[in-house]
């Protein structure tokens, strides 16, 4: 096969390029699109079945984006004004992006609706999000008119479809001159529903942010990189849209939504398209791969996923487990478990705080349980250990520190708060100093994580604030799930643990499981069943509901939310099955 055919696919922009490389060294995204643009790779957008729809290369996107920013600025638009943009994966929310950026105003990606909450919940999130960050304008897709416009008008701001603005008039204009430290853009990171934080992050931060992403990956020019993640993401704005930007990598797209109907289609797309490299994806989406494949045949008849170098994973807990059931389902199929790459990150950090030296794959240490939970091993209850997961150095310019409750710095594997310190740390929540003062101090920012520091790599252990706190006594929910998850017919995302408090005042875990089965006796016995497996692992006796498939709320990047589950329990909007008399 010829060089140029490895190179590109089929009917894509190219996966190589005569333009020299540079790696995100730019002084603001707007520089970047413009360098990028005078090469040949480009965003590749593909339907449900991996077909490609459209090729749209990096000078086509600015030309669009060109055109937008005169738009806005005929419209009235103005720099630092906040444009909000519905992050549909296509085109044409990437013109907008980048021509909110050109006009010098402040893009705001917001969610798409889930399949999880239904219309009324989709508009509420979009209003309270609008009411945070004050926009101008929204602009979404003509098929959420509806609703998005609806949103728009309860929050008092205009709304527009997107379809409708791409036909106006592109009058001349002179455009703003961008500095480094100016604002890029506004993320909302994916728990941001009833209190949403609009993180501001500057192009000299997100630059950084990517030249270090860029770095760690140890990026080189034959690279090209498959993403389903979605755009309202940080994972899939900052990693697999601004990063392909700025570092001048061809990317070909599914929708998120297509993903989730036909999981398997993104494994298709990265042996379809020889060139392919590179493709991030948290837990949960190389564990709905690996399940699909268990009733198949050999994965080597459908699949070539032997140039698959680099297979991030992060944004939520990493599963060991689920890592080793995808390459005991695709290892025939070429997959080496060493291209596994994990990292940490959060969107108030832009988005990489450590990466994992390529290569080097999932490592993983054996910690007891009471070193997670800061307590004594008591009684004769047998040591029990959990696998928590070396999720890499901390990114060039980033500092990691894990300290006490107080602030005082740990020593080597000792587990604390993470704090991180870098030039890609935001300048705050917009419009939310209380916020911000909460969680940044002279530079630092205290991530909410859990973890603990190992010659120089970062494990993460938890959410400070999942910590449910039992007798003085801490424990993981993780821990709590994964004895349900180990029982037939559960899986990774059917349980919730959490705290509560009793009517007699005491704080006890209360743990949601979705369950399928309709009969009162079988829903009686899985109820003990639950009841007793929590007990031998924990020592602890819980509340066990079991309640609808689908019931329990989910994060915009598909995470479970354990801290609206709660919420919605007491409030008495999850209800659970009736208990049988």
């Amino acid at each position: 096969m010829s060089t140029d055919m490895e190179a590109t696919a089929p009917g894509g922009t190219p996966t190589t390029d005569t333009l020299p490389r540079r790696f995100a060294d730019f002084d603001t995204l707007g520089e970047a699109l413009d360098y990028a643009a005078s090469g040949v790779r480009g965003l590749n957008f593909h339907d449900a079945r991996g077909t490609l729809v459209r090729a749209y290369p990096y000078s086509e996107l600015r030309e669009d984006a060109l055109a937008q920013a005169r738009r806005l600025i005929a419209a009235g638009v103005r720099p630092e004004d906040r444009i909000a943009l519905v992050a549909e994966t296509g085109a044409e929310f990437a013109s907008l992006f980048f021509g909110v950026v050109y006009a010098g105003a402040w893009p705001v990606p917001l969610p798409l609706p889930t399949s999880f909450g239904g219309r009324e919940a989709y508009v509420e999130q979009l209003r309270v999000q609008l009411s945070s960050c004050d926009p101008k304008m929204l602009i979404f897709p003509p098929e959420l008119a509806q609703m998005a416009g609806e949103a728009a008008r309860i929050a008092g701001v205009e709304g527009i479809d997107w379809s409708e603005f791409a036909t106006r008039e592109t009058p001349e204009a002179e455009l703003p001159t961008a500095k480094g430290d100016d604002i890029a853009y506004l993320q909302y990171s994916s728990g941001s529903t009833r209190f949403p934080h609009g993180v501001a992050i500057t192009h000299h931060a997100l630059l950084n942010n990517l030249a270090a992403h860029s770095h760690g990956m140890k990026l080189v020019g034959t690279d090209r990189c498959v993403s389903w993640l979605p755009w309202y993401h940080d994972m899939g704005l900052v990693g697999c849209f601004l990063s392909p930007v700025a570092n001048q990598v061809s990317t070909d797209y599914l929708k998120t939504e297509d993903f989730a109907r036909r999981p398997l289609a993104w494994l298709d797309l990265i042996s379809r398209n020889t060139g392919t490299t590179l493709s991030y994806s948290p837990t949960f989406g190389y564990d709905i791969c690996a399940r699909r494949m268990s009733s198949q045949t050999k994965a080597s008849d459908r699949f070539d996923l032997s140039r698959w170098r680099v297979a991030g994973n992060g944004a939520d807990m990493i599963r060991p487990d689920v890592m080793q059931s995808f390459v005991d389902a695709f290892g025939d199929a070429g997959f080496q478990a060493s291209a596994f790459l994990p990292s940490y990150g959060l969107a108030e950090a832009t988005l990489a705080v450590s990466i994992m030296p390529p290569g080097e794959g999932i490592q993983v240490e054996l910690v007891e349980e009471t070193e997670l939970s800061g307590g004594d091993r008591r009684g004769d209850r047998p040591q029990r250990f959990r696998a928590i997961v070396n999720c890499g150095k901390p990114v060039r310019d980033m500092t990691v520190e894990i300290r006490e409750e107080d602030g005082t710095p740990l020593p080597e594997r000792a587990i604390g708060k993470v704090w991180c310190k870098g030039p890609s740390v935001m300048v705050g929540y917009f419009r939310d100093e209380a916020a911000t003062e909460a969680c940044m101090a002279d530079g630092w920012l205290d991530t909410g994580d859990m973890g603990y520091m190992s010659d120089g790599y970062v494990y993460i252990v938890g959410r400070a604030k999942d910590m449910i706190i039992v007798n003085g006594r801490n424990h993981w929910p993780q821990d709590i799930e994964w004895a349900v998850e180990q029982l037939p017919g559960f899986k990774a995302g059917d349980i919730a643990a959490f705290a509560i408090t009793t009517p007699g005042g005491e704080e006890t875990p209360a743990v949601l499981v979705q369950c399928r089965a309709s009969d009162d006796a079988e829903r009686q016995r899985l109820r003990e069943e639950i009841r007793e497996r929590v007990r031998a692992v924990t020592g602890m006796n819980c509340v066990i509901e079991l309640v609808p498939p689908r019931t329990l709320p989910r994060t915009s990047s598909g995470k479970l939310s354990r801290a609206k589950a709660r919420n919605l329990y007491l409030n008495g909007e999850i209800k659970p099955y009736a208990i049988a008399a």
